[in-house]
């Protein structure tokens, strides 16, 4: 095997145990609570040595941050060239994300322990990996801070009652959302 060969190979096992890791720690986070999310725990359940678990995540905080990592995984529909029908697809799959992935959960456990400055750092990331998708979408027609606002105001929709009430819009409310908006800034 060349040295390029073992270095891709090598590539592929930590991007491996790196996915492991935050699925287990995402697991963990929502199925046993934050006092469960411990090295040890993570290690058993993914199979790594505690050792490998300090190596690259020596806090809970950064376990829990891979967590996190899943938010560049939630879902995303093809875009149709449609504003108004890729926004509600889009907020529908952000929905299906927070639904699937209990971020809710995630960030109600972080905030038992983490550091003012470490919740900033989380909310600040997810932040700019959920609006991502929308920002992709509606770069196009709008800038500045009607972008801005636009993003904010749409991505709140569902992001705001999952965080703070522990329910996510139906289909209605989110089509809804995106109506006034649109109305309201063409």
């Amino acid at each position: 095997m060349s040295a390029g060969q073992g270095r891709k190979a090598a590539d592929a096992r930590v991007l491996r145990t790196r996915s492991e890791v935050a699925r287990t720690a995402l697991a963990v986070l929502t199925e046993e609570g934050s006092d469960a999310l411990t090295h040890a725990r993570v290690a058993e359940i993914a199979g790594f040595s505690k050792t490998t678990l300090y190596a690259h995540w020596p806090s809970r905080l950064d376990l829990a941050a891979a967590a996190l990592d899943i938010l560049g995984e939630l879902p995303s529909r093809e875009r149709t060239g449609d504003l108004r029908t890729d926004l509600v697809d889009q907020l529908t799959s952000f929905r299906q994300g927070v639904t699937d992935h209990r971020l809710d959960r995630v960030l109600a456990a972080m905030a038992q322990w983490a550091t003012i400055e470490a919740m900033n750092e989380v909310r600040e990331r997810i932040n700019t990996e959920g609006q991502r998708p929308l920002r992709a979408i509606l770069e196009g027609a709008f800038h500045g801070a009607r972008l801005e606002a636009i993003v904010s105001m749409l991505s709140g929709v569902v992001a705001c009652p999952a965080l703070m009430f522990g329910t996510v819009p139906d289909d209605d409310v989110i089509a809804a959302a995106v109506d006034i908006v649109l109305k309201t800034v063409r």
